[in-house]
């Protein structure tokens, strides 16, 4: 057990808004859109072009350190780093993330995130991807089954893809909310298990898995129609083809994993994918993450200065121009956030422990007006200042980037009514 922030915990916490789940398997053929959905979308049917990427940022990184320095905080909260200014007057973010700081004007910034549930990795995984937390023994659907639930696949590719692989431990053995959950598996996101900045990354073995997770969804499913089991289309056999980019494009995005993944969800979106979730990291554990706790088996906030901040502001800042350059940042969201923020103050080691009660977000793109800042967290970066922002609002506005309302639902296997997210869009992101 380690210590994180002013507790430890062991379990999963929270309760969900309905006990509905039984036992046992849940039967998948019965999982299409009931008639009362289908009205329900209505007018509203989503464009069938819009999609979301989001980089999870595993580990949780310190706000202080990135997108919300406290230069006139004392060294003890403020920290080892300077801050500079950004493109929009005023704002300012920390000196290892020049690239982002010369295009604030294509993003808005969060800094209210916050919850109150256990300080725990797996709470902010699970409120940020299903809008609640889990019971033991059950597992709530992930943003992306529900969006192959509601819009079914894109141009003959799974609605929604993992790159390049789930979470598997942050130290709690709970779920991380990258499941289908209750909607069973042929809603299950896609995942790609491999290394894009790999010289050994096969795309015809990618493809080949894509195409035969599609041949199960659509035995199972009425969502998924025939041509889901049909031939793949040019745009959809190309997808995976990171050699197809020219070789300054590729270095662009920076010559490592998560790089070599934004890359690939930019190509994923574009083939048709509705959502891309980048796991920055699979685990916290004997590996440079943003969980720097400042000692082994975690990182220093040295790393986050030689390796983490400059990999996610060039693979990023390469990522909100790439879509521009290619007109698709209109119709995609990118939101890039952790799961919490980090303690205001430093600890023994010199390192930053788990805090829920305020962090920050990049959102970019699907209608957002860049250059912003949404909300403030106090002058210890310890709690929000002004206009709180729950993790499961943020859900919201990924929800209605997809053209999903935000009040719909869905009905279960039970005949319980179930809410997509109960929580609005951020309707500051878009004024």
């Amino acid at each position: 057990m380690i210590t994180i922030g002013q507790g430890s915990s062991r379990q999963c916490s929270g309760v969900t808004r309905r006990d509905f789940l039984r036992a046992g398997g849940i039967g998948i053929g019965s999982l299409g859109l009931s008639l009362a959905e289908l009205n329900a979308l209505g007018s509203d049917r989503p464009d069938s072009d819009r999609s979301v990427i989001l980089l999870m940022l595993v580990g949780g990184p310190s706000q202080l350190e990135t997108f919300d320095p406290k230069a006139d905080a004392p060294e003890e909260i403020r920290g080892p780093f300077r801050s500079i200014a950004t493109k929009v007057p005023g704002v300012r973010i920390s000196e290892h993330l020049p690239q982002l700081a010369s295009r604030m004007d294509r993003f808005a910034l969060i800094r209210s995130m916050h919850h109150d549930q256990a300080p725990i990795h797996e709470t902010g995984q699970q409120l940020l991807q299903t809008g609640r937390l889990c019971r033991p023994g059950e597992d709530h659907p992930n943003l992306g089954s529900v969006a192959a639930r509601l819009l079914g696949p894109g141009h003959n590719l799974p609605a929604s893809m993992i790159v390049p692989d789930r979470i598997t431990d942050t130290g709690v053995k709970v779920p991380h909310g990258q499941t289908s959950g209750w909607l069973g598996e042929a809603y299950e996101p896609f995942r790609l298990a491999d290394d894009p900045a790999s010289p050994r990354f096969a795309p015809s073995r990618a493809l080949d898995r894509a195409r035969r997770a599609l041949d199960r969804a659509a035995r199972s499913s009425q969502v998924l129609n025939d041509r889901a089991a049909s031939l793949l289309t040019a745009r959809a056999r190309a997808a995976f083809r990171l050699d197809l980019e020219h070789d300054e494009v590729r270095e662009a995005y920076g010559p490592n994993t998560f790089g070599q993944s934004c890359l690939l969800a930019r190509r994923l979106v574009e083939a048709g994918v509705r959502l891309v979730t980048v796991n920055m990291f699979e685990t916290v554990f004997n590996k440079v993450t943003w969980d720097c706790h400042g000692s082994a088996p975690f990182s220093t906030l040295d790393d986050y200065a030689s390796e983490l901040m400059p990999a996610l502001d060039r693979a990023l800042s390469a990522l909100l121009d790439d879509l521009q350059a290619r007109g698709q940042l209109d119709s995609t969201m990118v939101v890039a956030t952790g799961e919490f923020g980090r303690t205001p103050r430093l600890n023994a080691a010199g390192g930053r422990d788990h805090w829920p009660g305020v962090w920050s977000a990049l959102v970019a793109g699907g209608g957002v007006r860049g250059g912003q800042v949404v909300g403030s967290s106090d002058a210890h970066a310890a709690s929000p200042a002004s206009r709180p922002v729950a993790p499961q609002e943020l859900l919201a506005t990924m929800y209605k980037s997809l053209g999903l309302p935000a009040g719909h639902s869905l009905e279960t296997p039970a005949g319980e009514t179930y809410p997509l997210v109960e929580a609005s869009p951020i309707a500051e992101l878009f004024t």
